[in-house]
This record gives C-alpha cells, structure tokens and sequence, in this order.
C-alpha cells in the first residue's frame, strides 16, 4: 500500500495537495488532539495515511499543538495574511458571525439557477468571501470557486441554489452584532 491510498468508494483523490487540503479543513473546523485521531478523520473520508506522511504534511502545513479550549493540546495553523499565529478550530458560533458580518459587508447580489448560486462582490472581494464560506461549515454548499468580483457555489441539492442564496441575502441582511 502506497503512504496515502484512496478506500474504495472514497470521494477525493489520493493526492497530496488533495491530502493536505483535508488536513488543514479538518484541523481548522475541529479541535484534533492527536496524529492518530487524525488520521481516523482522514479515514472516514476515504484515505489511509501513513504515521511518517502525516507527520511530514503536518510539517509542510506549519502546524503546531497550542492550547485548546479546556487546556488540552490541539493542533492549530498558521492565520493566512499578515497574521501567522498559530490558529485552533473556530467554533462554529464564530464562523458563523464572521461569515455574517463579512456577506453585510461585501455580499453586493445572490443568484441562483438549480444548484449553482453566483455571488457578486466589489471587485477583488470574491476571493476573500470564497474563503470565509470554505471555512465555514454549511453542509448544503459542495464548493466554491472565486474570481474577482464573483463567487460561485455549488449546492449539494440538485435544486438547492434558491434556498443558499436565500440564506446569503439574509446574513448580508443581519446586522453585525458585535463587530
């Protein structure tokens, strides 16, 4: 068996980049106390990793155990921009605010058409708001792709864009209560 093989019936590909892009929404989304409850994680989503690669995608990612909620060690990343202090899993109270507050603040129209919702921003917001939505856990949303000024979703209901579109009006309608 390779470092990292795909379970038959899986839904990623065995890759790397594949690998590591599941390690850092897993790390991110959750408290993840230790390598082997990771790579149960990893399992259930279809990929058999070694000790010694997720060691080393670990360290690629720059991860590090900090201090969680309750004093337990977690392992936590790198922020992206300037800041790169190590960052535990939000909970989803949190990203789910930020999400809000960021759409009352960017999210300029929602459309949708069958299970695709296309998002406008101000230019060179869409990446930015693509991101927010990738960290933050909806289960109805499969993927997002950003440009400059428009982002793209892909519901997991074959006629859910009406409803996730729906939902993005009324975060941007919220007020952002505390920030």
């Amino acid at each position: 068996m390779t470092a990292a093989a795909a379970v038959p019936g899986g839904g990623m590909p065995a890759t790397k980049t594949a690998r590591q892009g599941r390690l850092v929404a897993l790390l991110t989304s959750r408290p993840v106390r230790s390598q082997a409850e990771l790579a149960v994680l990893l399992a259930d989503d279809g990929l058999v990793v070694g000790q010694a690669t997720l060691s080393r995608d670990l360290v690629e990612l720059g991860a590090v155990r900090v201090r969680g909620a309750g004093g337990t060690l977690v392992y936590a990343l790198p922020q992206e921009g300037g800041d790169r202090s190590p960052q535990s899993a939000l909970s989803q109270e949190l990203l789910d605010a930020r999400l809000t507050r960021l759409c009352a603040e960017l999210l300029v129209t929602a459309e949708a058409s069958a299970n695709i919702v296309v998002l406008r921003t101000p230019p060179g917001a869409a990446n930015f708001l693509a991101l927010a939505i990738d960290h933050s856990v909806m289960p109805t949303v499969l993927g997002s792709i950003a440009g400059d000024d428009t982002v793209m979703l892909i519901t997991r209901d074959p006629q859910g864009g009406a409803d996730v579109a729906g939902r993005f009006l009324q975060f941007a309608a919220e007020p952002a209560a505390g920030w």
